[in-house]
């Protein structure tokens, strides 16, 4: 067996190995001699089937077996002598040419790059901090009543009252509706319904429709045209006007929960005490707040190793992950109950998001390996303690991470991160981004 290596270009190496043609066949005689123990054919007993008859049904096989056998042990031998780690699959192929006697192959592969991050004392890094305060709290409770909100027909008595005098139609009350549409008199498809049930105000339904139903009382109707904008999703009526005619069948005013004892239970709080209740929901808040702006500073703090780093990635690398970003979306599709058997996925939405990943996992390897900045057993520990506390039964989420080595390794690749984080945190100059927590809770920073 020979071996030699070459560079091509930047990352890409190809080693050509050349095997001697009579230890292949060799090797191939010695495979068919197995097969013919329990090899069958018609008219023979098993293990009584002539070498030629077994030789024509397995020869093709084995002889390619074989041939993937040697060369791979060749290349595995040779990336080892040479030193060359192998980033992702070698491209096998026959070689003409080769000396009488002997079989040759070329296998053209990528190795990984060597990796310098540059000097982190030059790297700028925001850390995002965001405060919680009592107006955030007051926000959280008023949606946790609107979450919580039933409603009472307009105008009779219930035990929350009537509603108040107001008869028609407001923003806040949740309407039901008869409506027939028509493009030039004529019926689309879509366009007609009863019983159809919505609240006003909540962008539910296009602003001409919302128009036409305020001020209206039960029994009422309302003839009006709708025009739909271009980018509608009805394809057969985008762009063009309807004309519509909708009857108020029924109204309902909103009765929001009095922020009491009896809401206070219904949080969770069991002697229904106001104070237990806002302090449950600040600790709430402050732990939503710390893992959003974590996430943002670690975003931060990985532009700018990527920023500090001057690397070639493996495009062999890249293709994997493009590979598995494109899975990992069609099983959030298909469990969203959304059909991807004939859906399309250009390659080319993943590759920035890939090639990223990539890059970013090749500096944090090196990062954990030159300065010792693995998960240790205790900040694993306590990391699954902190998820657990948000839950009923903490001991119930610690058990469920602990039986089975995948979560944890979840856990571990998170604290990993934020040992980096941390590390790179002491070393950059650093600016705190005061974040308003409106601006916080509306957009999450992506890793």
């Amino acid at each position: 067996m020979a071996t030699e290596v070459e560079t091509l270009e930047k990352l890409e190496r190809r080693i050509t190995i050349t095997l001697p043609l009579a230890d292949v066949q060799a090797e191939v005689e010695k495979q068919l001699k197995i097969r013919a123990r329990t090899a069958k054919a018609p008219g023979f007993r098993p293990g009584k089937v002539p070498m030629k008859m077994v030789a024509q049904q397995y020869g093709y096989q084995v002889e390619s077996d074989v041939l993937n056998d040697k060369v791979g042990r060749a290349f595995a031998e040779a990336t080892s002598e040479n030193n060359l780690r192998v980033a992702g699959f070698p491209k096998i192929e026959a070689k003409s040419g080769a000396p009488e006697g002997m079989v040759a192959f070329d296998a053209t592969f990528e190795v990984y790059p060597e990796v310098e991050v540059g000097d982190l004392a030059n790297a700028e890094v925001e850390k995002t901090v965001a405060e919680v305060s009592p107006a955030e709290i007051d926000k959280t409770i008023d949606i946790l009543r609107k979450q919580r909100v039933h409603y009472h027909e307009k105008g009779q008595h219930s035990e929350h009252g009537d509603g108040g005098g107001d008869v028609t139609a407001q923003n806040g009350d949740r309407v039901t509706v008869d409506f027939v549409g028509t493009i030039d008199g004529v019926e689309f498809q879509g366009g007609k319904a009863e019983d159809f049930a919505f609240v006003l105000g909540e962008g539910r339904m296009l602003p001409e429709f919302e128009a036409a139903t305020l001020g209206l009382k039960v029994g009422e109707s309302k003839t009006f045209d709708l025009h739909f904008p271009e980018d509608y999703h009805g394809k057969d009526v985008a762009g063009k006007t309807a004309q519509f005619t909708i009857t108020l069948k029924k109204l309902e005013w909103a009765h929001m929960p009095e922020v009491n004892e009896e809401f206070a239970k219904s949080l969770g709080i069991p002697d229904g005490d106001l104070e237990k209740m806002r302090e449950d929901i600040r600790s709430n808040l402050e732990r939503e707040v710390q893992s959003r702006t974590k996430a943002r500073t670690k975003d931060s703090v990985m532009n700018a190793l990527i920023a500090a780093t001057n690397l070639e990635v493996p495009k062999a690398l890249v293709e994997q992950e493009i590979d598995r970003l494109m899975d990992m979306t069609r099983q959030d599709m298909a469990q969203r109950g959304m059909n991807v058997n004939d859906m399309p996925f250009p390659r080319e939405l993943f590759q920035s998001q890939a090639e990223r990943r990539v890059r970013l996992g090749l500096i944090l390897a090196d990062l954990v390996k030159a300065n010792e900045l693995q998960a240790t057993a205790e900040q694993v520990k306590a990391q699954v303690e902190e998820f657990a506390k948000s839950y009923e039964d903490p001991q119930e989420v610690i058990k469920y991470y602990y039986s089975d080595r995948r979560r944890l390794a979840e856990v571990e690749a998170l604290v990993l991160e934020e040992n980096v984080v941390n590390y790179v945190l002491g070393k950059a100059k650093v600016s705190e981004k005061p974040v308003s927590f409106d601006e916080l809770m509306a957009n999450n920073a992506q890793g």
